[in-house]
């Protein structure tokens, strides 16, 4: 790799060529305050957050934009520095309605950082406190204030280049320049898949998902309601992050231990569920092989996925496999299953899913989600808001001493714990159907080329003789992309897995923020995964179809996987969407 040399606040630095000041100064050790700029997303130069002085250059330069060249000089703390980026934070508060102590995002705001860290006065340019509020609050899973907004087009970065909607964009002019849908409609009424990729990348508490923490107290309060819970994969991986752990860090047992203290009748695992939608989506994938369905089979456990589908692609409609995701199946079989096990009616079983993920909350309201009657799921809740109550109830997180999740419904197997990161469900499918098909052991259970956040990933596996042509996906850009390349011939596959967000469940809208100098210099969704991928290897129950839970279920109710009972259960269909 070609290198240049250069100094920065006189420590000489070698960087690849084609570095920015901002990247060469990050391997100097020193932080360059930023606000819009997200690598390989939004490199704008807007914010003017990130002026630094080189020397013999007219003008400072917008660190995050400006190329190194050989021997240059730059300075990034001088007093003239300083004064400026305090200047600029003030401009922006001059137009910031400012409620910090009650705001969501108190305690983890990048500008309230910066504004600290240049001792800012807060109203040398006018009061942002009389700014009235500018709520949208049409959609199922996010709350957009942009009385909150600083322009820093993150959200529109994102919603463009990651997720391929666009369905937030800069309006107007000048002073009147605001963060809205096309024509300021509700963003309800636009094709956005509710993915809350904005709210991931958003400095402020501008973006938000809507909190439902309060149906759940009053859930518990309630003593005619037996109250389930139950965390998807990569909670287990994140929620640590929101008390101060490292990025990475498995808390399985402290999550199962906040959530009994919170009041939960019972403590369940969504990965119990995961691997049951192994044995249908396996089974179901087989079926079509066999009989010549439509192929390839495509997965359907990310809802903002199915839905972007439904919008923007929904000649693959009959693709996707007709499995509800893992948390549906979870609350279906809470309410049939478990209920039935129990004698406990339906109507009385609250169930509560934790997930990485906002789309869930709209996925709620989807058709056939109702298996006994009543809504599969009653209440599903983010990473953050679950953090939020866990804060709320006094539970001291980082003390808890590890628990066991309750039995009935708490045994997993690695296969479905990978779950939560990109290539994950087609790791766990690949060695359920390898053995299903060839009735042997399989050789190995490490199916790594689908692994990695690269943006599509092939392979094909010789599995009882036959060729089977795979791929992995994740960010709808890059499904758009794959989706193009099968519908022009260019690609033959079997078999498809699609994750809404880039990563997968890891990076999920739900997940807890993380400032933009760490998204800009750390892979959140390679550590996040490690987590996930480092608990699969450390078990000798790996395989979904070897769980003894999940034998149980089908022994005594569903029959077995593909039966019309469990087609009653844990199946579903789709629509096709309008764009506008």
């Amino acid at each position: 790799m070609d290198t240049v040399k250069v100094k920065i606040n006189g420590i000489e630095v070698e960087t690849p060529v084609g570095s920015t000041i901002l990247e060469a100064a990050y391997k100097a050790g020193i932080r360059i305050p930023t606000l819009c700029y997200m690598k390989g997303i939004n490199a704008i130069g807007a914010c003017r957050m990130c002026l630094v002085e080189v020397k013999g250059a007219r003008a400072l330069a917008a660190a995050c934009v400006y190329p190194v060249t050989p021997n240059m000089e730059v300075f990034t703390n001088t007093p003239a520095l300083r004064k400026a980026r305090k200047t600029t934070l003030e401009l922006i508060l001059s137009n910031h309605r400012m409620d910090c102590l009650s705001c969501v995002r108190n305690g983890n705001c990048e500008l309230a950082t910066l504004a600290k860290e240049y001792g800012v006065d807060q109203y040398k340019y006018g009061d942002g406190r009389e700014l009235k509020v500018d709520l949208d609050t049409s959609s199922p899973h996010l709350i957009r204030d942009n009385s909150k907004c600083i322009l820093c087009r993150r959200c529109e970065a994102v919603c463009r280049s990651n997720q391929f909607v666009s369905v937030i964009g800069a309006n107007n002019r000048g002073f009147k320049t605001h963060i809205a849908s096309p024509f300021d409609m509700p963003l309800a009424d636009t094709p956005c898949v509710n993915c809350g990729q904005c709210i991931t990348v958003c400095p402020t508490g501008a973006l938000q998902p809507k909190d439902d923490t309060q149906k759940i107290w009053d859930a518990i309060a309630d003593p005619t309601k037996h109250v389930i819970v139950g965390p998807a994969p990569s909670v287990r991986a994140q929620l640590g992050e929101c008390f101060g752990m490292p990025i990475g860090t498995n808390v399985e047992g402290k999550l199962v231990a906040a959530l009994r203290r919170l009041g939960f009748d019972k403590v369940f695992d969504v990965d119990t569920a995961a691997d049951i939608t192994i044995m249908e989506e396996g089974t179901e994938l087989l079926e079509r092989v066999k009989t010549g369905g439509t192929l390839p089979l495509i997965t359907s456990c990310s809802p903002g996925w199915v839905k972007f589908c439904e919008t923007y692609y929904p000649e693959f409609i009959p693709n996707i496999s007709s499995c509800k995701s893992p948390q549906q199946m979870y609350g279906a079989l809470m309410k049939t299953y478990y209920a039935e096990k129990e004698g406990i009616d339906p109507k009385d079983i609250f169930v509560v899913s934790i997930m990485p993920c906002t789309a869930k909350k709209f996925e709620l309201s989807r058709a056939n989600q109702s298996a006994s009657g009543y809504e599969d799921i009653d209440v599903s809740v983010t990473t953050v808001e679950l953090a939020s109550m866990i804060r709320r109830a006094g539970i001291r997180f980082t003390d808890l001493a590890d628990e066991e999740f309750d039995p009935s419904f708490g045994v997993a197997s690695g296969a479905a714990h990978i779950f939560g990161a990109t290539g994950g469900v087609m790791e766990a499918a690949l060695r359920t159907v390898y053995e299903v098909i060839t009735g042997e052991t399989a050789p190995t259970v490490d199916y790594t080329e689908v692994r990695g956040t690269a943006d599509i990933k092939e392979a094909t596996y010789d599995i009882g003789g036959m060729k089977v042509n795979v791929a992995v996906t994740s960010g709808l850009s890059n499904a758009a992309k794959l989706l193009d390349s099968v519908k022009s011939g260019e690609k033959n596959y079997h078999f498809i897995e699609v994750m809404c967000c880039p990563g997968g469940c890891v990076n999920g809208g739900g997940q807890p923020d993380q400032p933009g100098y760490i998204r800009n210099f750390e892979d959140l969704r390679a550590l996040r995964a490690k987590a996930l991928y480092s608990e699969d290897a450390a078990m000798t129950l790996r395989k979904s179809h070897e769980n003894p839970v999940v034998k149980e279920i089908y022994d005594t109710y569903l029959g077995k996987p593909g039966s019309h009972k469990a087609h009653e259960i844990l199946h579903t269909s789709y629509v096709e969407r309008e764009i506008y």
